[in-house]
């Protein structure tokens, strides 16, 4: 089967991670991406790390893999126009850089649709493309903080703590490319192009919109509760006698299973615990109540014993551990970057039951110059 996107041509004006890692979905759904970096250095990705394979940092490679990739120094007119160029027969259009600077170059939406009335631009800001904030930079962990998600992630008695992933960098990867396809589609029954807006703010606000709701309609914070649910309980990780373990009682059936396997079936009909909304009002005497019987035995005891019984557990893995689980070399999520034995995750998504892989390695600074620039 052809790859999805197999004739789409995407330019990506981008750097970091947020509009790379756009770039490299559509690349491997199908897309030729053209990368397009500043000659003095290119994408300061390239110097993010450890670790670092060559001289450049292993994130660039990971985030910048099947693509072409050129030098344009945007801040002269004469190479403007050949963005323009790149631009006339593009589909797509993705940059992330700081806002302000598209407008002040010259390469705002106005003027690359100028160019390409069936372009679909895509912008990824920090806080978004209007209000007080909308010229402020930011990164992940800005965002994180400004969006309430720190205050949301860590015990009760913790500091608030980042994730430990770039989680609105890549969220907002993925929303720009749903809009992308979308506008695309419409595009391809219309002829007309589009503006698609995505923001790490945006990103931000929608991770946190269970509370964000909660609040809204009751007009009381949420507290925070490390690795459990405000809503379910128990929904939360439990240390045992030698490794944590996760489990996750998420109805009433499930409560029951628990309760007997654990060996307290009494549990189930305590009053305090007899319901969802008992067991969260009675979180502090449920989750005591369950830490000593848990710490008795080993994880792998509960692990075989939960599992048993229907009740879903996990192991609480290392990284480590997680490169070694079977299911993750059953689901094939590993790829080797051609012309080496570099590993990087793959997408998180099959065609027929086949998952793409990289088409090429990332590119060096303006790999592609000779042959993708206009010449003169």
């Amino acid at each position: 089967m052809p790859a999805p996107l197999a004739g789409v041509k995407v330019v990506e004006v981008g750097q970091a991670v947020a509009a790379p890692l756009a770039g490299v979905i559509l690349a491997e759904l199908g897309a030729e991406v053209i990368k397009v970096e500043k000659p003095d250095g290119g994408d300061d990705a390239r110097l993010w790390g450890p670790p670092f394979i060559g001289e450049t940092g292993l994130s660039f490679h990971a985030y910048n893999r099947g693509k072409r990739g050129v030098t344009l120094d945007l801040k002269t007119p004469a190479d403007v126009a050949q963005l323009k160029a790149l631009v006339k027969d593009a589909d797509i259009l993705v940059q992330n850089l700081r806002p302000g600077v598209v407008e002040q170059l010259g390469i705002g939406p106005a003027d690359m649709l100028a160019a390409n009335p069936g372009l679909v631009y895509c912008s990824i800001w920090a806080f978004g493309y209007t209000g007080p904030l909308r010229l402020a930079p930011g990164f992940d962990p800005l965002l994180q903080a400004y969006g309430a998600m720190l205050s949301l992630t860590g015990g009760p008695d913790e500091p608030p703590t980042f994730a430990g992933a770039a989680i609105n960098d890549k969220s907002t990867a993925m929303w720009c490319v749903i809009g992308a396809l979308a506008a695309l589609r419409q595009r391809d029954a219309t002829g007309q192009g589009c503006v698609v807006d995505t923001s790490l703010f945006e990103s931000a606000v929608a991770w946190a919109e269970t509370p964000l709701n909660a609040y809204l309609a009751t007009g009381k914070a949420p507290a925070r509760h490390g690795t459990g649910s405000a809503n379910l309980v128990p929904y939360q990780t439990f240390e045992t006698a030698d490794r944590p373990i996760c489990i996750a009682a998420g109805n009433q059936r499930l409560w029951v299973k628990l309760a007997r396997a654990m060996g307290h079936a009494e549990w189930a009909e305590d009053a305090r615990f007899r319901t969802g909304r008992d067991r969260t009002a009675n979180r502090a005497a449920l989750v005591a109540a369950m830490r000593p019987v848990l710490q008795q035995q080993p994880r792998e005891h509960w692990m075989t014993l939960l599992t048993a019984a229907g009740v879903p557990c996990a192991p609480v893995n290392d990284i480590a551990e997680l490169a070694a689980t079977p299911q993750l070399a059953a689901m094939d999520l590993l790829r080797k970057m051609p012309g080496s034995d570099l590993q990087v995750v793959g997408l998180p998504i099959s065609f027929n039951g086949k998952r793409p892989h990289p088409r090429s390695a990332a590119p060096t600074l303006g790999q592609d110059n000779a042959a993708l620039l206009p010449k003169g």
